[in-house]
């Protein structure tokens, strides 16, 4: 009873009865086809050779074919052909008349008498040869008997017989080696079955007084006695320690993917510290944050790293200190982030503090540009309004002496109106071309013919200069664009070339086209762009001279324009330059435009 009640014991005994029980059944069921396999086998055999000596028999003539006969018999093989009553054959290989059955007795016989009247193969297992015929463990044989063709004799047949202690010498070797496999798994399963029970039994009882442990006064679930072995206590202990857990589990899983599910779909950063500043928790801006710093301070990025900058430390030790919200700015990287700590509370006392980051960079850049928007136009339109302003009063005080001098204050107003409309404009064509309202006239233009028509316009200019402007035009060809618009992009660019060439310098428009679309650049030897500089220069109100100069300098919207219309045409403009060594602009303007 002890070793029933044992984990040891009923595991023990388990395997033993499951295995042999298997065994039993898988040994009886082999010794039982490999018997009846080598009979079936053996039978197959005998008839197969029969049935062949009979068509040697009807192929052949009787010497011979009686000579092929015995060739295809082996030693344990037997063979008798009967033709007629008077005249049959055995085979060499009966050693004396004792290994002889009668003629008569397969005439007698009413099984095998069967293949003489009614032409069929018969088979039989007989027990001639046994002088007990009702002992079975005598010798007994297979018997097969095959009828001759008519042609041969009407009344023939071929008997073919095999002792049946040979077909059983295969399978006693057989169910000896399958008893011997059987009896070793036995035994091995018994001392596997005794070593897998202990060593299972050790760790349960350990894990038992663990749960035990575990459980005592924190769940107060109560279950059934399910047994009384190791196994049955440590189940006890498990199920009154697992609903609360499962309780809890669910709980705190639900709790935290709701927190996960959040914290990933936030704009901002939030990271959560610790008591001592360790970070527990960020989400994915936060974690770039941290990059950006990394990257600032020269080091790799390390996930694990509990390192935060200096602001965002001294902002979390002051909400820590003070238990208030703290707010504060920091830029990396060119961006700016504004950082608000609070502190976290464990029940009454503080635990830590969460920080909500948010990138505020576009906000300022959005803010400057409006600053500076603000700013440009202000500038831009107080240097005409106050000449406009000094030149009227000038002419109403009757400062100008001269009719001569009247008008040149007179044409200094006009020249300045004219300037303050042209501003207006741009602007007006600028905020229409943002804003995706510009409108294309697109014809088919046969393009060297065009860039000559708008290099002519400035060549006066350029002989005044001293600069050589030139064209490099790759043969005849028909695109289509908007003529208007992108004369007034050519227009702008060679201005602004020949405004930043010193005499003696060259500007040169170049134009090509291929199966992508149509290529245009305009280089000069001027001064060049500072490499600072070139980020903006498609930005409103850019001007290479910074002191903003009346009649060297324009409006500062050329270019954004000209950037706008290129656009449109769904193509691109780039600018490459280095300082001292000239500009070139460089548009590209696809097929197939809409």
């Amino acid at each position: 009873m002890m070793l029933w009640r044992s984990v040891v014991g009923k595991l023990w005994i388990t395997i033993i009865l499951l295995v042999s029980f298997v065994l039993f059944i898988l040994t009886v069921m082999l010794l039982e086809f490999f018997e009846n396999y080598h009979i079936d086998e053996t039978d197959k055999g005998l008839e197969a050779t029969a049935i062949k000596i009979s068509r040697i028999l009807e192929e052949h003539d009787q010497d011979i074919g009686l000579e092929i006969a015995w060739e295809l018999i082996d030693d344990v093989t037997k063979v008798i052909i009967i033709k007629e009553d008077d005249e049959y054959y055995y085979s060499p290989n009966h050693l004396n008349d004792s290994e002889k059955l009668p003629i008569s007795y397969l005439r007698d016989d009413d099984e095998l008498n069967q293949v003489f009247t009614d032409d069929h193969t018969v088979r039989k297992i007989s027990s001639y040869f046994s002088a007990n015929p009702e002992d079975e463990d005598e010798a007994r044989a297979l018997i097969i008997g095959v009828p001759l063709p008519a042609n041969e004799s009407e009344d023939g047949a071929v008997f073919i017989y095999q002792s049946i202690e040979v077909m059983q010498e295969t399978t006693k070797t057989t169910t000896k080696f399958i008893l011997l496999a059987a009896g070793v798994a036995i035994i091995l399963t018994t001392i596997f079955a005794f070593f897998l029970s202990t060593r299972i039994t050790a760790p349960l009882r350990k894990m038992r007084e663990a749960v035990s442990e575990a459980a005592k006064g924190k769940f107060d679930t109560k279950v059934p006695f399910l047994s009384y072995d190791e196994i049955g206590e440590l189940a006890t202990a498990f199920n009154q320690m697992g609903r609360q857990l499962k309780f809890n589990m669910d709980a705190l899983s639900q709790e935290k993917e709701q927190l996960a599910s959040i914290l990933s779909g936030m704009a901002d950063g939030v990271i959560t510290f610790n008591r001592d500043g360790t970070i527990l928790i960020t989400n994915p801006p936060a974690e770039r944050f941290l990059q950006s710093w990394y990257f600032e301070k020269g080091n790799e990025y390390n996930h694990t790293s509990e390192a935060v900058p200096s602001k965002v430390s001294e902002l979390f030790q002051l909400a820590v200190s003070t238990e208030k919200e703290q707010v504060g700015e920091l830029s990396i990287q060119g961006r700016f982030w504004v950082m608000i700590i609070s502190p976290l509370y464990n029940q009454k006392n503080i635990r830590g503090a969460v920080a909500v980051i948010r990138d505020m960079t576009e906000e300022r850049q959005l803010d400057k540009l409006r600053k500076d928007f603000i700013a440009n136009v202000s500038h831009e339109l107080r240097t005409p309004i106050a000449m406009m302003q000094g030149y009227s009063e000038a002419i109403v005080d009757n400062i100008a002496s001269t009719e001569e001098e009247k008008n040149e204050m007179i044409k200094v107003i006009h020249d300045e109106s004219l300037r303050m409309g042209r501003l207006v404009n741009e602007l007006l064509d600028l905020a229409r071309m943002e804003a995706g309202h510009i409108q294309l006239t697109k014809e088919q233009v046969d393009v060297t013919p065009f860039i000559q028509k708008i290099i002519r316009k400035f060549q006066g200019l350029a002989k005044e200069k001293g600069i050589s402007l030139g064209e490099l035009l790759q043969g005849d060809y028909v695109f289509m664009f908007d003529p208007d618009r992108l004369e007034q992009v050519l227009t702008n660019l060679i201005d602004n070339a020949m405004r930043h060439t010193p005499e003696r310098g060259t500007i040169s428009v170049a134009s090509s086209m291929d199966e992508r679309g149509l290529y245009m650049e305009v280089a000069d030897s001027g001064s060049g762009i500072p490499e600072e500089d070139l980020p903006f220069i498609f930005e409103r109100f850019y001007k290479e001279d910074k002191a903003r100069t009346r009649g060297r300098s324009g409006t500062g919207l050329g270019l954004a324009i000209a950037k706008n219309i290129i656009d449109a045409h769904k193509g691109h403009i780039t600018v490459q330059s280095r300082l001292g060594h000239g500009t070139t602009f460089s548009i590209f303007i696809p097929r197939n435009i809409e």
